[in-house]
């Protein structure tokens, strides 16, 4: 992510042929020739992704259980992507090994946080839209994450705090709006501390309801000036749109800002959206005081 290009609202949005059939529509791309093997650009991405994790796992001892979140939403079929998959992952030098986590998107987070709360295991999570047979205001984008349970944890220091996500259970002003207050209880977070908003894969249909709970609740966003929305700006990012968000926030939060609030969705038009919290790592002076 050029989190410059997304703090200044630089729409990179455009018209162009699609990898498939070369159609123009108007979608955001990776990198890649025009005419380039389809698997070749798929190893370029993986193995992008792979070699910044790769490089913050070689802190880390052989060892150490690496739990594999891996999402792929593509118009090729599994036997077409993960030969690429496999080939970047075989090349990437990490050492340790990963098993696979079922599940999808915050679901599967959530999930984590429930039942692995103990866990030694990192989660690895590798989300990817890639080569859509319907790329219409869509996004193309590769996501790597590693995330740590801070009661396991130690040997990484942390750039931010993810809190437990919450998920509207309807498409209301009402639903959404007791997952904003519950997200931020989770932390516990006082909502005017928010610094930043960023919404992606929101469907049109959650529109109002976003409108509603940011005139309700109090975080400092008059007339849209703290939200950054990804689907505006690069198109819907499908699968990988809350992984996309967190990165985002997690990158401006190691340029030193602060708390920030998510919206997200995902391909689900139907699925209700999330609210997640990200917050700075304090100092150890302030943690103590």
């Amino acid at each position: 992510i050029q989190l410059d290009g997304l703090l200044s609202r630089i729409e990179v949005l455009t018209s162009q042929p699609t990898r498939l059939d070369e159609a123009v529509v108007r979608h955001s791309r990776l990198s890649g020739a025009k005419h380039e093997d389809l698997e070749k650009v798929l190893l370029g991405i993986f193995s992008q992704v792979l070699a910044e994790l790769a490089q913050t796992l070689t802190h880390l001892p052989d060892e150490k259980p690496l739990a594999l979140l891996l999402e792929v939403e593509s118009g090729l079929s599994p036997g077409q992507w993960r030969p690429a998959w496999q080939r970047a992952w075989n090349a990437s030098g990490i050492r340790q090994s990963a098993v696979p986590v079922e599940g999808q998107g915050l679901v599967a987070l959530d999930q984590w946080l429930d039942q692995r709360i103990d866990d030694q295991a990192l989660l690895l999570v590798v989300a990817l839209q890639f080569a859509l047979l319907q790329p219409e205001g869509k996004a193309e984008a590769a996501v790597g994450l590693l995330l740590g349970n801070r009661l396991t944890q130690t040997t990484l220091p942390p750039i931010a705090y993810l809190h437990r996500p919450e998920q509207a259970r309807a498409p209301t002003p009402e639903a959404l709006m007791y997952a904003t207050r519950q997200a931020l209880d989770w932390v516990p977070l006082d909502a005017q501390s928010i610094e930043q908003i960023w919404r992606a894969g929101t469907a049109a249909q959650y529109q109002t309801a976003i409108s509603t709970v940011l005139a309700e609740v109090p975080m400092p966003v008059k007339h849209n000036q703290g939200l950054i929305d990804l689907d505006a700006l690069l198109g819907h990012p499908g699968t990988t749109s809350p992984w996309l968000a967190i990165a985002a926030a997690t990158q401006a939060i190691q340029r030193s800002a602060g708390p920030q609030f998510i919206f997200s969705g995902d391909s689900a038009v139907d699925a209700g959206l999330w609210s997640t919290v990200l917050v700075p790592v304090l100092p150890l002076s302030t943690k103590e005081s």
